[in-house]
């Protein structure tokens, strides 16, 4: 099994237990990309692609790979980096060869601070999750791309809403002035790859997209959301997901938690 190690959003006091992802070299052996211990996570406030990749070397193999940069995803919205150390790959049990074959691997991101165990009080009330359908329940193993250009990002979205249920996700030839960048029957979505966390006009305008579509608005953003923004995602009902380079979406906020469950 992964360890888990504790890390604490510097943004909110907010407790998690964090997995690094598994990554398959090319010789078929998992990496774990070693993590600085304790953990010293940094949020992230601007974003260059040739920081969100790190080297690690395969211990079996010896071959040297970029990967990319592990990340956790704080429901407050802040995004962290997690420190690691350059070059040195640590191997997980052999039975971890078993998750990856089944496609059961621990995506990278956080767990929900509710399983955690450690709230802060000032954290305000938990948001519930609506009870897993039967159809949510039998989804398969969601199969993530690794996203390195805009366009990847945009294709790690829409991957992940077929997989939540919604049909006929297209992405248009060319980006509509609406911003809208997925849609599909009762579904409009946004997918914001930019070094900033998204902001109040993004979502309201997703909103009103969707408002007018009679269609659920979804947002992914790769850099979080400005803490209006997703005060005002929580009023209107606007699933929010932040993306990692993995292409492993995590939720943000409670409509994402419901949506999850729910599916599409």
């Amino acid at each position: 099994m992964i360890e888990s190690v504790p890390v604490r959003c510097p943004a909110c006091r907010r407790d998690h237990l964090y997995a690094p992802p598994v990554y398959p070299c090319a010789c078929g052996a998992p990496l774990v990309p070693p993590l600085v211990r304790p953990a010293t996570p940094e949020p992230i406030t601007h974003r260059t692609w040739t920081d969100d990749w790190v080297a690690v070397r395969c211990p079996e193999c010896d071959r040297r790979d970029e990967w990319p940069q592990p990340e956790l995803g704080c429901p407050c919205g802040t995004v962290l980096r997690m420190a690691v150390h350059p070059d040195r790959a640590s191997a997980p049990e052999p039975a971890s060869m078993t998750e990856i074959a089944s496609g059961t691997m621990p995506a990278s991101g956080p767990e929900p601070a509710k399983a955690s165990g450690q709230r802060d009080p000032a954290d305000g009330p938990v948001h519930t999750p609506l009870p897993r359908t039967a159809v949510a329940a039998r989804r398969p193993t969601f199969r993530p791309v690794t996203i390195r250009t805009a366009r990847d990002a945009v294709t790690a979205a829409a991957l992940y809403l077929k997989w939540l249920g919604f049909r006929d996700v297209v992405q248009p030839d060319v980006r509509p002035l609406s911003g809208i960048d997925l849609h599909g029957p009762g579904l409009v979505a946004q997918v914001d790859p930019s070094t900033r966390p998204a902001m109040l006009r993004d979502i309201e305008c997703l909103w009103l997209n969707g408002l007018s579509a009679s269609a659920e608005s979804v947002f992914f953003s790769l850099a979080g959301y400005a803490d209006d923004a997703r005060a005002r995602a929580d009023t209107l009902g606007v699933p929010l997901f932040v993306l990692d380079l993995t292409g492993c979406p995590q939720p943000v906020n409670g409509p994402a938690d419901d949506l999850i469950s729910a599916g599409g």
